[in-house]
């Protein structure tokens, strides 16, 4: 099949922070064609260059989100009509009193319940939950901004228009709305529309036309947010089914990044995220996250259990193969921390750990491996380095000798360290003390090596290790020095404890499974929602009896889940009733 892989500021630049899984995929699949779609996020990740791409890749079409030069789209009068109509409804839904997919309110229909109808609801497909009238405005104003730029040629100047701000006002100023967007002010109401002109720009693309999207069986949008906005268009104009895949997910990162906003942009950004998550939700025939942290987040904000397939990413587990399969290799008595340094991993409570552990164990050592992840990175890390030389000043065995510090702050790369798999061998204990956490790659890592673990319960990290290892609550430095210690006195339990991590993360989290997973998921999307095409002959005419007449016909092998049979079918059959004759008949 041809697949449409929908990327944003990943696959296939290579600084792409999503870039591997999706390399590992598409070179996993190799008997299909993928057409990449890609969002690029800053003009550096451009310049940086694209991965060597695998032959079944067939083209990669490339826009970015950083930057929209003017498209010089004139509009007539009809046109600044539509527009303001489309515009001002998005406008209106967005500053409604209700906000279904913000955390905290109630969502349009809850997963797997049956909702009383609603007056003016659209009938949904059997197996999918109605929607509120607010979610439906919101696909509608979306797709007739989408249908405006496809047949106008852009929506860019008109997104930065005066127009724009205008309808926005309007919107904020009418009656039952919500309180922030009420008090925005001018300020406030620019900085919304210049969002809004960021993250609609995927409508003025010229990917939606017959040889582009329209030429694929599936989109597969390895994001939400700005990712999965093509795959939307597509399914509205031509079918085209839609998964989505999501190992972080885009509107939490939202409500996370945007704390110094005024509560009026944040209240009418988080609406429009919100509403696109959900819409997003509603229309893939599959949502697909990557741990059961993420699979609450989505259905909590609307996404129908029915279509979930939790994902575990895939990592290659062969570099650390050796190191698995010699347990006994590495320092018995030193502590192991592998990972970016930014305040998130949250070192400082391991140093205090750390003091405690070396008290109870004077010859344990620490070695923090790891470069810092950007300027506030680097100034965490020399943070971090003043504190260990406070908490454990150079010790010297004698006058003559040099002091050692027993805690050390090395990089991967180096002699001593050429490799991960190296990092991880250096000790007998792996340290995971972070506050946030998504899906602890760097964990499972240290599972394929064969390592006990000590980790703070954030995010997926107990489903990552399941109980393979010790977990503590974050920001406990106590707890963690204890648990550090008890493995640290019983080289037995080490040993137990590291094979099942070996043996649990060879079963759930390597490559091969990732893309047989893929795979299946492909495979039954397309055998249920099949892309109908008008089939042409030579001529350009349309080819008759091209689709087969039940083709046409509604039926379970085009529903999202399996319907139960009729009553007719399982009861028993009921005595036909003769009609009364006519008054031609007499």
């Amino acid at each position: 099949m041809r697949i449409g892989l929908l990327t944003e500021g990943g696959y296939p630049y290579v600084s792409g922070g999503a870039g591997l899984w999706c390399d590992r995929l598409v070179r996993g699949l190799h008997q299909h064609e993928f057409d990449v779609y890609a969002f690029s996020r800053s003009e550096a990740q451009e310049d940086a260059g694209w991965v060597p791409l695998p032959p079944q890749v067939g083209r990669v079409r490339t826009a970015p989100l950083w930057a929209a030069e003017d498209d010089g789209v004139v509009y007539g009068r009809r046109a600044r009509r539509r527009f303001t109509e489309h515009y001002g409804e998005l406008a209106a839904v967005l500053c409604a009193a209700v906000d279904p997919a913000a955390p905290g309110a109630a969502p349009d229909a809850a997963p797997g319940a049956r909702p009383a109808a609603t007056p003016g609801a659209r009938r949904e497909p059997t197996g999918t939950a109605r929607v509120s009238p607010e979610a439906d405005r919101f696909a509608t104003a979306l797709n007739g901004l989408a249908e405006l730029a496809r047949d106008e040629g852009g929506l860019v100047a008109a997104l930065r228009s005066e127009t724009a701000v205008r309808a926005l006002e309007r919107a904020c100023r009418a009656p039952r709305v919500l309180r922030a967007a009420r008090e925005a002010r001018v300020p406030d109401l620019l900085a919304v529309a210049a969002h809004l002109e960021q993250a609609l720009r995927p409508l003025s693309l010229d990917w939606y036309e017959e040889d582009g999207l329209g030429a694929v069986d599936l989109c597969h949008a390895t994001a939400g947010g700005a990712a999965a906005l093509p795959g939307l268009l597509a399914h509205h104009f031509f079918g085209i089914p839609l998964l989505v895949t999501e190992y972080g997910v885009r509107l939490r990162t939202h409500y996370l990044t945007r704390p110094d906003s005024s509560p009026a942009v944040r209240s009418l950004l988080a609406a429009f995220h919100g509403r696109l998550a959900a819409e997003t939700y509603r229309r893939a025939a599959f949502v697909t996250p990557g741990n059961a942290h993420a699979r609450r987040w989505q259905e909590r904000c609307g996404a129908d259990r029915a279509k979930l397939r939790t994902v575990h990413p895939g990592m290659d587990a062969a570099p650390f193969e050796e190191v698995g399969e010699s347990p006994g290799r590495g320092d018995p008595r030193t502590l192991v921390w592998v990972g970016r340094v930014e305040p998130a991993k949250d070192l400082v409570s391991l140093l205090h750990a750390f003091a405690e552990i070396h008290k109870e164990e004077p010859g344990t050592r620490l070695r923090i491996i790891g470069g810092p992840s950007g300027a506030e990175g680097a100034g965490y890390l020399g943070h971090c380095k003043a504190l260990a030389a406070q908490l454990f000043p150079d010790e010297a065995e004698g006058p003559h000798s040099v002091g050692d510090n027993p805690v050390s702050f090395e990089e991967i790369g180096g002699p001593d360290l050429p490799t991960a798999a190296d990092a991880y061998a250096s000790g007998a204990v792996t340290v995971l003390s972070s506050v946030v956490e998504g899906f602890p790659a760097g964990l499972v890592e240290a599972m394929f090596c064969g390592r006990a673990t000590v980790s703070t319960d954030v995010g997926a990290v107990v489903e990552a290790i399941g109980g393979t290892g010790l977990v503590v609550p974050p920001r406990n430095p106590r707890a963690l020095a204890e648990a550090c210690v008890s493995l640290l006195r019983d080289p037995a339990r080490r040993e137990r404890l590291g094979a099942a991590a070996r043996a649990r993360a060879l079963e759930l989290f390597t490559v091969e499974q990732n893309v047989a997973a893929f795979q299946g998921l492909y495979l039954e999307t397309v055998a249920r929602t099949p892309v109908r095409r008008l089939l042409l002959n030579d001529g350009g005419d349309p080819l008759p009896f091209a689709t087969p007449a039940e083709a046409h016909v509604p039926g379970h092998w085009t529903d999202p889940a399996p319907r139960a049979l009729p009553t007719w079918a399982t009861s028993t059959p009921v005595r036909a009733t003769p009609a009364p004759a006519t008054e031609a008949a007499r």
